[in-house]
């Protein structure tokens, strides 16, 4: 299946293009929110040296970033190496490392957009009826092991979660169909970092800690003008 075969067909999305590489993806409001309704797939470690040996596509087959993303290290997700050069407040963040973080991370997402904090993520639950009811209304409609909830209450507002699944810090590629995780620019401490989860069986979604060394997907949220 194409990536666009899993948006709701129900749905009006709007586009945008990441001018870095030129892709395109599908966006969608929700609440006073605009977020990407694809995951990311921005893997030019020339421009983005923190995306070096720090980011993958499932079980390492490009076909698969063509649909679900990529999945990226908290590091690579923060873009580390950027936070590092800045000559107005110099962090050095990533597994190991607690450090002070801009008020908007823009990371690796697109000029205009940012990687969602913890609290822009809990807002995201509220505006779909609160984390209870998220995982129902945020997955896709296909492509998940199994589905929660009635078909009329699935990606209710175009999210199209993906069950993307994971690497672990060992390599190995874990549970696609089954869980969907979104980095969160909000660590808990040195080894660990937030993440939004999904999973298939499942009504509700939340925020939970996450190696670093993880590769998780990434959705940007559009800067608030």
């Amino acid at each position: 299946m194409t990536k666009d075969e899993f948006l709701n067909p129900e749905i009006t999305y709007g586009t945008m293009t990441d001018t870095r590489d030129n892709k395109t993806y599908k966006t969608v409001k929700i609440g006073d929110q605009v977020w990407m309704a694809e995951n990311l797939n921005y893997a030019d470690s020339t421009k983005m040296p923190s995306l070096k040996g720090k980011s993958w596509c499932y079980d390492n087959k490009t076909e698969n970033c063509d649909v679900t993303g990529r999945l990226y290290t908290w590091a690579a997700a923060i873009d580390s190496v950027a936070l590092a050069n800045d000559a107005d407040n110099p962090q050095t963040c990533g597994y190991g490392k607690t450090c002070t973080l801009p008020t908007v991370v823009q990371g690796v997402c697109p000029e205009g957009w940012h990687l969602p904090s913890y609290d822009e993520w809990e807002t995201l639950f509220t505006a779909v009826g609160g984390s209870s009811k998220a995982g129902t209304a945020l997955k896709s409609q296909t492509g998940w092991y199994s589905q929660t909830g009635d078909a009329a209450d699935r990606d209710t507002y175009g999210f199209s979660a993906l069950p993307a699944g994971y690497r672990s810090n060992y390599g190995y590629f874990y549970d696609a169909g089954n869980y969907a995780y979104f980095w969160s620019a909000s660590e808990l401490n040195s080894s660990y970092a937030y993440s939004m989860y999904l999973y298939y069986g499942y009504e509700d979604a939340g925020m939970d800690r996450y190696s670093k060394y993880y590769g998780n997907s990434v959705r940007c949220l559009q800067d608030f003008n």
